[in-house]
């Protein structure tokens, strides 16, 4: 078991390193060594080791800065356990707050080393199968707010409608209420609503049956799914489903919200980047990380002002437009630090540009719903006429997936031509 467990040693002193890679080969680890926090920075992204044995004391980068950096960004996906010759109570509470797992003075017991191994191990084994929690949303006030949402709503067992514009996560909201070793049922075509919407019950019995776009559903289907929901307590079965908040509310297949409230969906609204755009840095370093550490891209790293670029930036994409942005700036800049330039001039296919100024003065005194239309038919209109009618770079620098956009298209009435898409 333990044979393919990384753990990375991170300490100026070769000798301590020497002993701890010796002690934990003997006992079947993979060990990683590191002399000093830049060291370690590419250890993290090049292996992404399953636990960091990490020294407060460096010469270059402390402990806890370097801790609190891998906090901050995302990269705290495994436990880590400080190490220190000269720790006080402070240092480690500091640590732990920050996130560390636990805290070991020098010179280290061989039981006390092993064992507080052992549990940091099985506990990020643990963590590992929880991951469907809202971190990859945000952590500020906005994102916390809707997770405490959330964590109510999961002790009803009423069906959840979620609302949101495409790209705010709605599925990593659904997953948050999937437990581990539970089924998760989440089928790509719902037209079996019109014709047998009970078919899936006892496929995702004690787990989550998981519906997207309801709000292309046909009356006939619309029926199925209130038909389905009314058996759900007999399977112990969670229905969620989610949609877009900007559709219209009239024709022939109109999705009708007030019709699921009454009966008995919890409504919960999901809300778009621009409204937690404190997140954003955060966001594009995890999108960043996960990059470098699957191999696609030599290490890369935003500078401070390519990240105020990025949180300037308005998102009418949301999280999908954000990852490929940043994906785009990954594999197409050339140097190791993504600067401002470049952020600038990545988005810069997403401002007007020779549209016509009048036509972006839209009108203040529509309700919401009405104006966020008006916009996002300019938006579109722009990027078909820009791309040449070729839809395949409509969807790419919209962020939107080709089903979506096209959906999204007919929602705003917005006619076009499918020209070569090569």
């Amino acid at each position: 078991m333990a044979s393919m467990t990384q753990i990375l040693v991170v300490d100026d002193e070769v000798g301590i390193r020497e002993l701890l890679l010796e002690i934990l080969h003997d006992e079947g680890y993979q060990v990683l060594l590191a002399e000093n926090a830049g060291a370690a920075r590419a250890m993290r992204l090049q292996n992404a080791p399953d636990l960091v044995l990490l020294d407060i004391w460096m010469p270059d980068t402390d402990g806890v800065t370097l801790l609190r950096e891998w906090a901050s960004n995302g990269q705290l996906t495994m436990p880590v356990v400080m190490m220190s010759g000269h720790g006080t109570i402070d240092t480690a509470v500091e640590a732990t707050k920050i996130g560390a797992f636990d805290f070991l003075e020098k010179p280290i017991s061989l039981q006390k080393l092993l064992g507080t191994v052992e549990r940091a191990l099985k506990k990020g084994a643990g963590k590992a199968q929880t991951l469907g929690s809202l971190a990859g949303l945000g952590r500020g006030t906005v994102v916390g707010n809707l997770q405490k949402r959330l964590e109510q709503i999961a002790r009803s067992k009423s069906p959840l409608l979620l609302l949101g514009e495409e790209g705010t996560g709605h599925d990593l909201c659904a997953h948050f209420f999937h437990q581990p070793g539970t089924p998760w049922v989440a089928p790509g075509d719902l037209s079996f609503l019109a014709e047998q919407p009970l078919h899936l019950l006892e496929q995702g019995s004690e787990g989550v049956l998981y519906l997207h776009d309801v709000a292309e559903l046909g009356k006939l289907e619309q029926k199925g799914l209130l038909l389905l929901q009314t058996k759900l307590d007999k399977h112990s079965v969670r229905l969620i489903c989610s949609t877009a908040t900007t559709l219209p509310q009239n024709g022939e297949s109109a999705f009708d919200a007030a019709l699921y409230q009454s009966h008995g969906f919890i409504l919960l609204e999901i809300p778009p980047l621009r409204e937690h755009r404190e997140d954003i840095a955060e966001l594009a370093e995890q999108f960043l990380a996960a990059l470098v550490e699957s191999g696609e891209v030599a290490v890369r790293r935003f500078s401070g002002t390519a990240l105020e670029a990025l949180q300037s930036f308005s998102w009418p994409g949301n999280l999908a437009q954000l990852e490929n942005i940043v994906k785009t700036l990954a594999l197409t800049t050339l140097e190791e630090e993504i600067g401002a330039p470049a952020v600038t001039h990545a988005l810069s296919g997403f401002l007007p540009g020779d549209t016509n100024h009048d036509k972006l003065m839209l009108p203040l005194d529509l309700p919401l719903r009405d104006a966020r239309d008006e916009f996002e038919r300019v938006y579109f209109e722009h990027q078909i006429k820009k791309a040449g009618g070729n839809m395949s770079r409509v969807a790419d620098n919209s962020g939107l997936e080709r089903t979506h956009l096209y959906r999204k298209l007919k929602q705003l009435g917005i006619r076009f031509a499918r020209k070569s898409e090569a």
